[in-house]
């Protein structure tokens, strides 16, 4: 899961597209100015924020690294998308066909939240452990992610938009201090987490640098004086602006930021931190249900599932505690059979093969977009989860599922590989994500969209497949899948106990430990994370909660006229959208279906 960083100095790019500004077109249709609406929006979206377009395979900004750290950032983009919404609310929706209406209502949807997004003072904490531009700018500096590094001008364009990297840490700092002065800072813990991540990057040998990488396979069709040239500016680069920032980050933060950063746990415990944490909650939601609300869901489903472990654990002849078959789970040598990283990858590729037969039972189309299965990089694996990341829509770059594997001998097979595959990989992200950026019938802006609760809601169900697709044949890796479930409805608990109900990191640790075979190491690991990003966690069961419910609805509705598979395809058909928008959709389709 990455979180892209954007911005733009020059106030240019906010002013209105022509097309959009000029006067409509006597005749034009509501389609039409719809369309162009949402081309100009995306074009714009493009030049704003170009670690998106980087992202999403348009390398036409590739060069560009705004500073969205400045006052006057975050006045520009209040106003682009103010801009777009009353562009909006004057085309006529009553004159659209349906499809138009879902896209506009998408539309409507995102850009009144966008707007109530910039009025809250989240930007006093500039970045934390689990969303860091300067993360972000290691994994595209490594050559490994999305900057492209094949043509001369590809090398260039690093290093010009590595050129903007101190300005925008030296804003962040200000932001920081900011944050400091009206007590908006984070969380000890952390902070020091943040301080290592940036100090890796610090050496005094270029060519040992991460940053160094696209230098030792620079292609054989580059001449030798561009080799030189790119060579001696990257080493350039390196030592006299990308060194010195990481280290002028970690300084501040252990030196002036750690003693002032608070030693509680939730985001209730700033000013203004409420309002922020319900603006979290409906933003990674789409729903207006309450923190309490999403929170007694939680204990109803973390109750249900404790049920089903018991099952399978008196299945296996377990005869101790619940607790008592985590820890024999995480410690029994039969469970982590492996020796090597490959050894892990090709289990995975095993699950994979086991499922390819039954996919088309339940999915009429499948993805265009390659797919592979990575171990995720050194660098940053001690503090990445399993992963996927989505290829680009023409399939020049794969969709990848990476894996972190810090010590193979240690990666233990109850952790539910069948579940995370299903999830993180296939039918998961990789369907969902690539079906829907292949959809060149839908606007820009739904294609390359992501709303939290649908797409990680949509993986979670994927989940409950596992039967299904000829897999949880093992106990032992059902009780994976149901560890793997658990762990999101612990997070309904503990994401709103942490930052809405006064629950301590420790308790909240506890917690976890008590209610599913996790590691403390493990579950600090994701408590800091709630801390870290509030509200991210509840979008998994929210969104697999609604998608069984429209399921079991369908079903009991349509009795033998309903079909699974062409359930599937119409979820996916849309792309990703909110929730009461996805039910409305799915409640017409199933009045066809009749």
């Amino acid at each position: 899961m990455h979180k892209l960083f954007l911005a733009m100095l020059a106030l240019w790019c906010l002013l209105a597209h022509p097309a959009a500004a000029a006067a409509p077109v006597a005749g034009t249709t509501a389609a039409t100015l719809l369309a162009n609406l949402f081309n100009n929006y995306w074009e714009d979206r493009a030049r704003l924020f170009p670690l998106m377009a980087t992202a999403q395979g348009d390398n036409r900004f590739n060069d560009r690294l705004p500073n969205d750290q400045t006052r006057a950032f975050r006045q520009q983009q209040a106003r682009f998308y103010q801009r777009y919404l009353n562009d909006l609310l004057n085309i006529d929706r009553a004159r659209l066909s349906a499809d138009d209406k879902l896209s506009y209502d998408i539309f409507q949807h995102e850009m009144r939240s966008r707007i109530e997004g910039t009025r809250l003072k989240t930007w006093m904490m500039p970045f934390a452990q689990f969303y860091s531009l300067p993360t972000t700018l290691g994994q595209l500096g490594a050559g490994t992610g999305a900057q492209p590094f094949k043509t001369v001008k590809d090398y260039d364009n690093w290093l010009a938009r590595m050129s903007r990297f101190p300005v925008w840490a030296d804003s962040a700092i200000g932001n920081f201090r900011q944050g400091m002065k009206a007590a908006v800072v984070l969380p000890r813990v952390l902070v020091l987490k943040m301080v290592p991540q940036l100090q890796a990057q610090i050496t005094a040998d270029a060519s040992k640098s991460l940053f160094y990488g696209p230098i030792t396979w620079l292609p054989a069709s580059f001449s030798a004086d561009d080799k030189a040239r790119l060579t001696a500016a990257y080493q350039q680069a390196i030592l006299t602006e990308i060194v010195p920032t990481y280290r002028k980050l970690a300084d501040f933060l252990k030196t002036e930021y750690l003693p002032q950063a608070r030693s509680s746990s939730g985001l209730s415990d700033v000013p203004g931190g409420a309002e922020m944490y319900r603006y979290d909650v409906r933003l990674m939601t789409t729903t207006d249900r309450t923190p309490d609300a999403i929170y007694q869901t939680g204990l109803a489903e973390v109750k249900r599932i404790r049920t089903e472990m018991e099952a399978v654990k008196r299945r296996v002849g377990f005869k101790g505690s619940l607790p008592g078959f985590f820890t024999y789970l995480s410690s029994n040598s039969r469970f982590t059979p492996y020796k090597t990283p490959e050894d892990v990858l090709n289990a995975f590729r095993g699950i994979q093969a086991r499922i390819m037969p039954n996919l088309p039972k339940l999915f009429g189309r499948a993805p265009r977009s390659p797919f592979e299965i990575r171990q995720t990089e050194a660098f940053r694996a001690a503090t990445a989860s399993a992963e996927y990341n989505r290829g680009t829509a023409d399939g020049s770059r794969p969709g990848i599922f990476y894996v972190p594997i810090l010590d193979a001998t240690k990666f233990n097979v109850t952790s539910g590989m069948e579940s995370l595959f299903l999830h993180e990989a296939i039918p998961g992200h990789h369907y969902q994500l690539s079906l829907q950026q292949e959809n060149t019938s839908l606007p820009k802006f739904r294609r390359f969209a992501s709303y939290p609760a649908f797409s990680e809601g949509w993986a979670l169900y994927c989940e409950s497949l596992g039967r299904e697709l000829g897999l949880y044949t093992d106990p032992y890796q059902r009780i994976g899948a149901l560890g793997d479930e658990m762990h999101r409805a612990l997070r309904l608990v503990v994401d709103v106990g942490l930052n809405a109900k006064g629950m301590s990191r420790e308790q909240a640790i506890d917690y976890m430990m008590a209610n599913e075979p996790i590691s403390e190491q493990a579950a600090t690991a994701e408590i800091e994370r709630y801390l870290a990003m509030p509200g991210q966690a509840l979008a998994y069961k929210t969104g697999q909660l609604k998608l069984r419910e429209l399921r079991s609805r369908y079903e009991k509705q349509l009795g033998k006229a309903f079909s699974l598979r062409a359930f599937h395809d119409e979820i996916l058909a849309g792309g990703s959208m909110p929730l009461a928008i996805l039910e409305r959709r799915m409640d017409a389709w199933a009045a066809r279906q009749r």
